[in-house]
């Protein structure tokens, strides 16, 4: 049995972006406010580890987990050129490797 991957290499975009309807420009804009707003909720969890100079129940393998994952979604977006997906992963990047330093610096 042959696996074929030739429609990956095939596939083009279905709409460029930013889309050419309104719809889909509201779409475009959304997910990118989406992934502004989404790590930025994570700003609290920062702000507490560093002001309390305590990070003894955050999970070090899980925010360390999330940061090394966001890489490989960054590269994707890269290459895609997904405004959203690069938005996004870059920022969780950030914020992930914040609380990360914060563990390390603050945690048992």
């Amino acid at each position: 049995m042959q696996f074929s991957t030739h429609h990956i290499h095939t596939r083009k975009r279905a709409a460029p972006y930013p889309h050419p309807t309104a719809w889909g420009r509201f779409l475009d804009n959304l997910l990118v406010a989406i992934a502004i707003i989404g790590p930025a909720a994570t700003i609290p969890q920062i702000i507490t580890i560093f002001s309390s100079h305590s990070a003894g129940e955050v999970s070090l393998f899980s925010w360390l987990v999330y940061t090394i994952l966001d890489v490989p979604w960054i590269v994707y977006g890269f290459v895609h050129k997904e405004v959203p997906i690069i938005t996004a992963y870059l920022l969780w990047f950030l914020v992930n490797g914040a609380v990360v330093v914060g563990v390390l610096m603050y945690g048992h």
